[in-house]
């Protein structure tokens, strides 16, 4: 590996693994899986990244975020976490992440118990409302570990604290906005999830659900599951329900996978529906522009991240105040109001 000037024990810090594991990453002795090698050299670059709120001295706070969303979101969230750093100063953040798209539970529950065993001053978690993971949070929260909960809450486990929008009213406001557009025309809704074991995507269902009920009870509503968000699931089942379905006129994205959304309806030639989706990552940030979104419905990450990280320290008796749950502000966004920090493209 290329030089760099970090301390193995640094390293090792930051990657969760021995001094001795990285001894041998980085001097090519082999013997190390290669999920671990990348795990190492992923640690140096966020050594990187962080390198000037490190120089700035002041208490050190090490914060894992655990999540399980598509990358783009979870690229948005670094981005996020990472642009905040510098406003929590004297305080220095350091943060290591895990990030899965997929996969069973027992693995997430796996990564929240070695982080229990290793130790951490906070743990920032988007997770899905199952018992196993709030029996992970309380084994945490034993060890003296606090656990934020981000865009989906976790309510009956013992988290400090839930960041993020209040999903119920996100999802009212989604059905407000389809029957405005829609209006007296005739058509049916798709709603589309991730998985509905995530409580924040089934608190938006909702909401959604109830709302358009009662504007528009003659519309019929018909939902797609347990894609995790993910483009080529997505696409196949949008596919198979426009061939059915081909009076839909509008789309509610909950979970994501927006661009096979787009790309199902083009490819069976229908109409471009009115189409209201959740925040201004990468690919949402492009369709908005390509007008091929109706709306965003939005909330300022930088500004969830931040509140997140002063919860740790609030925790910590290192800010003053008892932390609390404080819901994000909806944001609708349209091609002709979007923020001038959009969330680049990811390459």
């Amino acid at each position: 590996m290329g030089s760099h000037p970090y301390p193995i024990r640094e390293i090792a810090l930051q990657a969760g693994v021995s001094e001795a594991t990285v001894d041998r990453v980085l001097n090519d002795r082999g013997g190390v899986r290669a999920s671990t090698a990348r795990t190492v050299r992923q640690a140096i670059a966020d050594l990187e990244r962080q390198q000037s709120q490190v120089l700035l001295g002041g208490r050190t706070f090490m914060v894992d975020v655990v999540m399980q969303t598509p990358d783009r979101f979870s690229s948005a969230v670094r981005a996020a976490l990472e642009a905040v750093l510098p406003s929590l100063r004297p305080a220095v953040i350091r943060s290591r992440f895990h990030f899965r798209e997929t996969g069973p539970v027992g693995e997430l529950v796996a990564v929240l118990d070695r982080i229990a065993r290793r130790g951490s001053q906070g743990v920032i978690l988007k997770a899905p409302d199952t018992p196993e993971v709030n029996e992970a949070v309380q084994r945490l929260d034993r060890r003296g570990i606090p656990v934020v909960t981000l865009v989906t809450d976790l309510p009956s486990s013992r988290r400090l604290a839930y960041v993020g929008i209040d999903n119920r009213a996100a999802g009212a406001t989604a059905a407000y906005l389809v029957q405005q557009w829609l209006g007296d025309r005739p058509g049916d809704v798709l709603t589309t999830l991730s998985r509905g074991f995530f409580r924040g995507e089934e608190e938006r269902e909702m909401g959604f659900r109830s709302t358009l009920r009662a504007m528009a009870p003659h519309r019929a509503l018909v939902e797609i599951n347990d894609t995790d968000g993910l483009d080529a699931a997505m696409h196949d089942l949008v596919l198979a329900v426009l061939r059915e379905r081909p009076g839909i006129r509008a789309v509610y994205s909950i979970g994501g996978g927006n661009n096979a959304i787009v790309t199902a309806f083009d490819d069976l030639g229908l109409a471009r529906p009115v189409f209201v989706a959740h925040d201004l990552d990468g690919d949402n940030t492009r369709l908005l522009r390509e007008q091929r979104l109706s709306a965003v419905l939005h909330h300022d990450l930088r500004q969830d991240m931040r509140r997140a990280c002063q919860l740790v320290m609030q925790a910590h008796k290192a800010l003053p105040g008892t932390p609390r749950s404080v819901p994000s502000a909806v944001q609708v966004i349209t091609p002709y109001n979007m923020p001038e920090r959009a969330v680049p493209v990811e390459d």
